[in-house]
């Protein structure tokens, strides 16, 4: 079977033209012309890009998932071809009614007819992993059931394994196989793939973000009903909105498109620097608008994450973009790790002012965010350093944003969106915000640790007595000694009294707010 695959692999290679990509820069490439005589009906005028992506598409849906992936890693491949594998659709036929039900009885050991009140027939939407009904619960609540494909498991495992191949002989044969590091984007892609093949995780997923939207003000998250929810089957409380695409019908509906717009910067640097949490996968088919014109997600899947040091060395960077302060954008990329410590600063502010300069030629609302932040990673990398994943994942989400964006608003100027935000973020990072809001969440430890510190104290000075200090503080005069004495019992003094003001600070503060 995998010899099979194997060979309807390598005649979509040939057929697409495929094998040009690599004969065209090796010390093969005399096989370039043996391979045009022996495939000679085949047509690949067609650019590069758009060759992949036939190939990839004529694959099916697994090559067409990773081609997807593939067009976030600008960082690593050529923009022409990032471009043209960003229009991959992932249109997939359902499988079967028949395997549905089987998946599901398998997962609760019960007939579907228990499980579920009433289960529609057909689905309301299939993908490559898993397809979506719309379904009753015994109480007659309204549910979307997700049902990943059957055997889809040992279906990824196989290509995969192909994949990995292909990404070896890629970085053996090819001068640019070494820089694109095939074999370690196809290990990224495995472990998107694996996790999205594990529906209670993505539960997880979908729960965590509706924590973190619990006001329900811009976005609404489905409520996940984890009883009915197990590997292969998800159920979550069933959405009514209208695909964020069809902008005419969100107009007859009289929703404020402009602020739609706004509302959907808001909610991505939200999961972003509030969070660091975020929606990685927010193409047109993810999104929709309830029709009071709330957001609403869907397919959580893919989700990013970023630690503290990631959001604050983010938000300094845009900061200082925004002041032209190249100068802080450099050392922003030193100290994050980005670059490499011994990276000259005057260097990298050089190369960052020549990114820069040239946009702040046009008007900030035609300034791309996203292809800025891309221009940076790839300056990054001259000097030395491969962008971290959740970056890449960031710059992606961040670009589908931009065009979902501006697609609904032409006006859409997401540097003044998104300005203020950073702002009162960076404030709250470093001002007292920030000192107020860590020593409320260090009051706990306080708690327990103040009602110790007399004994602690009485045990730090009794120890003292007897260390090789207390040798040279006897050889000290007695007014000496009585004066160290007496700085010490001065310092723990001070000590104490900061300490109750600042806790006393903290609960003036939590009264206030």
């Amino acid at each position: 079977m995998r010899l099979f695959r194997l060979i309807t692999i390598l005649f979509v290679t040939f057929k697409y033209g495929l094998d040009e990509l690599i004969l065209g820069h090796t010390k093969l490439r005399p096989l370039r012309s043996v391979f045009r005589v022996i495939f000679f009906w085949r047509n690949i005028e067609a650019s590069r890009g758009e060759r992949l992506r036939l190939a990839l598409e004529a694959l099916g849906p697994i090559f067409v998932k990773f081609g997807q992936m593939l067009s976030t890693r600008r960082d690593l491949i050529p923009l022409d071809i990032a471009d043209e594998l960003a229009k991959l659709q992932d249109r997939v036929p359902p499988f079967p009614y028949e395997d549905v039900v089987q998946i599901i009885e398998a997962s609760f050991a019960k007939p579907l007819s228990v499980v579920f009140e009433q289960f529609d027939v057909t689905p309301i939407a299939s993908a490559s992993v898993a397809q979506v009904h719309f379904a009753h619960l015994p109480a007659g609540k309204a549910v979307a059931v997700k049902v990943l494909r059957p055997g889809i498991a040992r279906v990824i495992e196989k290509d995969l394994a192909l994949l990995d191949s292909a990404a070896w002989l890629l970085h053996t044969l090819s001068s640019e196989g070494k820089r694109l590091k095939p074999r370690q984007v196809v290990a990224e892609f495995d472990k998107h793939i694996q996790g999205e093949l594990d529906l209670m995780l993505e539960a997880a997923n979908c729960n965590l973000l509706g924590r973190n939207f619990a006001d329900k003000k811009l976005l609404l998250v489905p409520e996940v009903y984890w009883d009915w929810c197990r590997e292969q089957v998800m159920v979550m409380e069933r959405m009514d909105g209208i695909p964020i695409s069809q902008v005419d019908k969100l107009r007859e509906l009289g929703i404020n498109i402009p602020k739609l717009a706004r509302d959907g910067v808001e909610i991505f640097f939200t999961q972003v620097f509030r969070d660091g949490f975020f929606h990685a996968d927010m193409h047109p088919g993810n999104i929709q608008v309830a029709r009071d014109g709330r957001y609403i997600a869907l397919d959580f899947g893919i989700m990013g994450s970023l630690n503290k040091t990631d959001k604050y060395y983010l938000a300094r960077n845009f900061l200082a973009f925004f002041n032209r302060d190249y100068r802080d954008v450099a050392v922003a990329h030193i100290e994050s790790g980005w670059v490499p410590a011994n990276t000259n600063v005057d260097e990298l502010e050089t190369a960052v002012r020549a990114i820069c300069e040239p946009i702040f030629d046009k008007p900030l609302k035609e300034i791309s965010f996203g292809r800025t932040l891309l221009s940076l990673f790839q300056m990054s990398r001259r000097f030395g350093v491969i962008i971290q994943p959740q970056l890449v994942m960031l710059q992606k989400t961040l670009l589908n944003i931009e065009g979902l964006g501006r697609e609904l608003d032409p006006d859409l100027d997401l540097w003044k969106t998104a300005q203020p935000f950073l702002e009162r973020w960076m404030s709250e990072q470093i001002g007292w915000r920030s000192l107020l809001k860590n020593m409320q969440a260090e009051l706990p430890n306080w708690g327990t640790i103040l009602p110790q510190l007399p004994r602690l104290v009485h045990s730090q000075l009794t120890a003292s007595l007897d260390s090789p200090l207390s040798a040279k503080i006897e050889a000290l005069s007695h007014q000496q000694r009585r004066n160290t004495y007496w700085l010490r019992l001065i310092a723990i003094v001070i000590s104490l009294v900061a300490t109750a003001q600042v806790i006393s600070l903290v609960e003036i503060w939590r009264t206030l707010h």
